[in-house]
């Protein structure tokens, strides 16, 4: 028996999408609220098959998500910080503790597994330098098999996109 993340993964492995297809995820990635007449009307389809192909993508895991673009800096998350970390141990064992302890860290808004110096790269926001400060030495610090922490600090966005699909 598969389990569920290897049935997604095997469902979209197999999924051959068009350019119908990707022309509907790339109006859904510059708006996710377009309704479906909209997208019909821009791709050249009725709604029924958009709205069928829509279905096909979000089942088969190609639509991960809808979700909210948010301004940070009106949100008071004005700081953001990329946090390269190293662990000690380097073992199945410590590498699922660091993940669900980040994982756990809502300050922490993406983490990727990385190569090279460090074993992980961090996107993190918080309120102001204070905020951070707290968060590193109460939080990040305080992970067991934590190695070395480097924090740099965005100084202005140039360009932020979720757009994988144009």
């Amino acid at each position: 028996m598969s389990t569920p993340a290897k049935t997604e993964q095997t469902a979209t492995a197999h999924l051959s999408l068009d350019a119908k297809d990707l022309a509907i995820l790339a109006l859904l990635q510059q708006n996710a609220r377009m309704t479906v007449k909209e997208i019909a009307d821009k791709v050249h389809l009725s709604t029924t098959p958009v709205h069928e192909r829509i279905k096909r993508l979000e089942s088969s895991g190609v639509i991960k998500q809808y979700a909210t673009l948010v301004d940070h800096t009106k949100v008071k998350k004005g700081l953001i910080a990329i946090c390269y970390v190293s662990l000690k141990e380097h073992n199945k064992t410590a590498g699922t503790k660091f993940i669900k302890a980040i994982n756990a860290m809502t300050e922490v808004i993406e983490c990727y597994n990385i190569s090279g110096e460090f074993d992980f790269m961090l996107k993190v926001v918080s309120e102001d330098m204070n905020a951070y400060h707290d968060f590193h030495v109460n939080k990040l610090s305080q992970v067991e098999n934590m190695g070395h922490v480097q924090s740099v600090f965005v100084i202005g966005i140039i360009k932020q996109t979720h757009q994988l699909v144009y």
